[in-house]
């Protein structure tokens, strides 16, 4: 049983950690990731960062938020594929607004949303604005991340070794993703990485066309990838967390 999860605790365990710790709030999606990949890939990239990181940091992670904003065809299929349950862009913000409420309620002081998909962070940012921008303290304070924002250019040297890096919104269940899969949770990774090259149009259309995306649902390839690079992904992004929160949270 993990420690770590609130759900796991007692609410006085929950209570004990609440003055001085640090929640962690992990945020998904379910949505189409190729025939290689399962429906939960950001919600699990989420929540296994969050962990790794609240052992880190003493900190506690709340339940993962597994449905997110509107997949779009540029950077991860939209609504083509069956699978794919999306939210609409005031839901998400109105259900983070409530949620953090609750949690400033319980007299959390930090925070940090771990988000794992590539739609949400306006809506989130949104959310977290419309909370507190009329607050003069500077706490409590809720750091917002994407895992993708913060690792190091030497790493990525390392994980982009055989293929060129072309876009964050490119790799949806290409190299980076699948390797985080293959480090995370092997037995949900298929045998064989798609391989793709997809040039996306620099616009949108509506409504959206079934030809807008590969028939895998891969905008790039996942050649390359494996749970080697998925540890160097994870050890990497988690030092730089534990920068990121000594200097916000200190």
């Amino acid at each position: 049983m993990n420690r770590f999860l609130m759900s796991n605790l007692t609410w006085k365990e929950y209570q004990e950690k609440i003055k001085m710790g640090i929640l962690i709030i992990p945020i998904g999606s379910i949505e189409q990731h190729g025939p290689h990949l399962p429906l939960g890939v950001d919600s699990e990239i989420a929540e296994n960062f969050a962990l790794i990181i609240a052992e880190k940091v003493g900190g506690v992670v709340a339940p993962t938020l597994t449905y997110g904003y509107k997949s779009q065809p540029n950077s991860g299929g939209g609504p083509i594929f069956p699978g794919t349950i999306d939210l609409n862009g005031s839901t998400l913000i109105d259900l983070c607004k409530d949620i953090l409420t609750e949690f400033l309620a319980d007299g959390w002081q930090r925070i940090l949303i771990m988000n794992a998909h590539y739609e949400n962070e306006a809506f989130l940012a949104e959310a977290v604005d419309l909370l507190l921008r009329n607050q003069t303290t500077p706490f409590p304070k809720v750091v917002l991340a994407n895992w993708w924002d913060n690792i190091s250019a030497s790493t990525m040297t390392k994980l982009y070794d055989e293929v060129e890096f072309r876009s964050w919104a490119l790799e949806h269940a290409a190299l980076a993703e699948t390797s985080l899969m293959m480090y995370f949770c092997p037995e949900l990774v298929g045998s064989e990485p798609i391989d793709e090259d997809f040039i996306p149009p620099t616009y949108q259309t509506f409504p959206v066309p079934k030809t807008a995306v590969p028939a895998s649902g891969c905008l790039y390839t996942a050649k390359s990838s494996s749970a080697e690079k998925g540890r160097l992904i994870v050890e990497d992004v988690v030092r730089n967390f534990e920068v990121i929160l000594g200097k916000e949270f200190a």
